[in-house]
């Protein structure tokens, strides 16, 4: 059957992550105690006034399609928000309200990508990105990092990643998996490069925007002179917990908003009508009414680097933003352990699911092969069980 299908689909990998949770899912349903650190999915309850506004919405009858590129009440909120937290000024016409920021980086691919167009990756990077850009037949180049720099791309690797076929730059910060953040100076030596070259366009994905340990969140679109050339990618999934109501947004040069309008009018339109009634409620309210999970995750951050560092072979670093941590482990690589041969992270993170019933998620997925990611959105006392179950077994 599989000859049957298009080679779009046979190319294309499976999310780990999913995949990942899928195979917890199926244990558990066998009977075994997993505990579930795979899923960059907050484990906290929507705060109630965003509840009472989704309410609000159905009781008002919110049931019609919705704009393709979303109510413009939203997108007046949205503004605000940019305006507020980003210094950012977008237009409504600048702005496009998809289903999740995964959407929304799809949406941008399909709408900037040619045939061979290449599309530099810091990596690690969101599991995602290099099949988003396969899928719209661009050609992902990855730009290895390591622990030793936090995972951050520096200005003289991306000069050398640049070729004449180098149509954009994607990157996280706060980042999906190393939880790496990108000073103002680090970001200014890296648009430094870019102005040299005016025809590489950035997409810059925030969603982790809020969940920022240092203190005030930088985004590129402000630096000087990359404000035109740079799609600013945001959501509601990890700041507000709103995973499942899949609203997420970008901002950026109306050219390309009124691209990605028109191509998602022919996949999905608009997204859904509640959800978007609830994120106007989500986003107009300040940042404090969400500082009780920001501080929480900062305190399970803590404590699991805290608890790591006492079992030997695990090399860290401090991620100062999102939720995960991203461990070197390749110092097991090649060893046997209780009889299991460990030759690269998949083989680790599978080791630590069949013997620790705990499930993390291989680097080599982010683009980093001696790494494995970790989320810490789970509860303090998932999270010491979780690590005293690896440390016994290593």
């Amino acid at each position: 059957m599989k000859n049957h299908l298009s080679d779009r689909i046979n190319s294309m990998s499976t999310s780990a992550t999913l995949a990942m949770a899928a195979k917890a899912r199926e244990l558990k349903s066998e009977g075994k105690d997993i505990i579930g650190l795979s899923l960059g999915e907050p484990d906290f309850n929507i705060p109630d006034f965003i509840k009472e506004a989704a309410k609000e919405a159905v009781d008002q009858n919110y049931s019609s399609y919705s704009p393709v590129d979303g109510y413009a009440d939203l997108k007046q909120a949205i503004a605000n928000k940019f305006n507020r937290d980003n210094g950012l000024t977008y237009g409504l016409n600048q702005i496009v309200v998809s289903t999740g920021a995964k959407q929304s980086l799809a949406n941008i691919a399909m709408v900037m990508l040619n045939d061979g167009d290449e599309v530099i990756l810091p990596a690690p990077y969101w599991v995602s990105y290099s099949d988003i850009v396969k899928l719209a037949q661009g050609v992902p180049v990855e730009v290895p990092t390591s622990i030793d720099t936090d995972f951050k791309m520096t200005p003289e690797q991306l000069e050398k990643a640049i070729t004449p076929k180098t149509k954009m730059m994607w990157f996280s910060s706060p980042c999906n998996p190393s939880g790496s953040v990108y000073s103002k100076e680090e970001l200014e030596g890296l648009a430094k490069v870019l102005r040299k070259y005016p025809n590489i366009f950035v997409v810059s994905d925030e969603i982790y925007e809020h969940i920022n340990f240092r203190g005030g969140h930088v985004s590129i679109a402000n630096i000087e002179g990359m404000y035109d050339r740079t799609i600013t990618v945001n959501g509601v999934s990890k700041a507000f917990a709103m995973t499942g109501w899949r609203i997420g947004y970008i901002g950026g040069p109306e050219w390309i908003a009124k691209a990605c309008t028109k191509f998602q009018g022919q996949i999905t339109s608009g997204a859904n009508a509640i959800a978007q009634r609830a994120t106007i409620a989500a986003l107009d309210a300040p940042i404090s009414s969400i500082k009780f999970m920001i501080d929480e995750f900062h305190k399970r951050r803590d404590l699991v680097l805290e608890l790591l560092g006492e079992i030997k072979g695990f090399n860290l670093n401090v991620p100062e933003g999102a939720f995960y941590v991203f461990p070197d482990i390749s110092s097991f690589f090649g060893k046997t352990i209780n009889g299991t041969l460990i030759n690269n992270a998949s083989d680790f993170a599978l080791y630590l699911l069949e013997k620790a019933n705990v499930a993390t998620v291989t680097g080599e997925a982010f683009g980093n092969d001696n790494c494995i990611r970790i989320s810490y959105a789970a509860s303090e006392k998932e999270l010491r069980e979780a690590i005293a179950r690896i440390k016994a077994v290593l």
